[in-house]
């Protein structure tokens, strides 16, 4: 026989919700893919770069043209009817003469520029010929019968001559390129003294422009050949004694290798 009236006992079940800690959610996955994303494109650059100029020309190719065709590289890589090309194009590399042409190509113009820009130098600038020529970038300071540059006779510059030769040396001297300095004059004997000669003027002419030069930027180690050849190399051979033949020349050479500063120290003579 059943009892009904016996106390059936009460049981309270607490259940304790858990709560996520803040490292255990999905940020952390978002978080991962953009840096696997980032080191994928980092290794592909990487390996871009080391790639032959076939492999370089085919992703361009395919860059160019994803849906390819039937002369260029493109996405396929089965030969037949797919944007694989017959030939290879590769990818043409830069003539380092070309680009030592263009870079002495800025220099002059940043030359001119300067001359305009500067007021001292701009009655002057119909004497300064700024040519590119087979040697290099070839400077010329022109005299005529009043002197521009150089008084008649003397071989220091006049103060025109020294503030030209100031701004050359500090563009030329940014410049890896050698620098050849040439002092030319015309064919009239010096009267000054018998024992100095047009020999002698042209060659403190050159010699005094590069001493301006190197003490406003030109480095000495630029330095490749100073030279006097007093009358036998005119501008004008057809009339030898035109005081235009009176000249300083300033080549910066581009067929020279650059040339590294000089750091070592003299020493004595044996």
């Amino acid at each position: 026989m059943i009892n009904k009236n016996r106390e059936v006992p009460i049981r309270i079940i607490v259940r304790k919700k858990g709560h996520a800690a803040g490292g255990h959610g999905g940020a952390w996955k978002v978080a991962l893919a953009d840096f696997m994303t980032a080191m994928f494109a980092l290794f592909l650059v990487l390996w871009l770069v080391n790639q032959s100029t076939d492999i370089k020309s085919a992703i361009a190719g395919y860059f160019q043209n994803p849906l390819g065709s039937s002369k260029e590289f493109g996405s396929s890589i089965m030969p037949g009817e797919g944007a694989q090309a017959a030939t290879v194009r590769p990818l043409v590399q830069p003539d380092p003469m070309n680009m030592r042409r263009d870079r002495l190509k800025v220099v002059a113009k940043k030359l001119e520029e300067r001359l305009k820009k500067t007021p001292e130098l701009s009655s002057v600038r119909n004497y300064v010929e700024i040519k590119l020529t087979a040697d290099g970038l070839r400077i010329e300071l022109l005299e005529d019968s009043t002197g521009v540059f150089f008084e008649t006779g003397r071989p220091i510059p006049n103060e025109r001559g020294r503030q030209l030769l100031e701004l050359l040396g500090s563009e030329l001297g940014s410049l890896p390129n050698c620098v050849r300095i040439e002092g030319h004059t015309d064919a009239w004997p010096y009267r000054g003294s018998p024992s100095y000669t047009n020999w002698e003027l042209s060659a403190d002419r050159a010699n005094a422009a590069r001493r301006i030069m190197t003490d406003h930027g030109l480095r000495t180690s630029q330095i490749s050949q100073v030279s006097g050849f007093a009358d036998r190399d005119p501008r004008y051979p057809e009339d030898a004694y035109s005081p235009r033949n009176r000249r300083i020349t300033i080549t910066m050479l581009l067929d020279k290798d650059p040339v590294p500063d000089s750091t070592s120290t003299p020493r004595d003579r044996p």
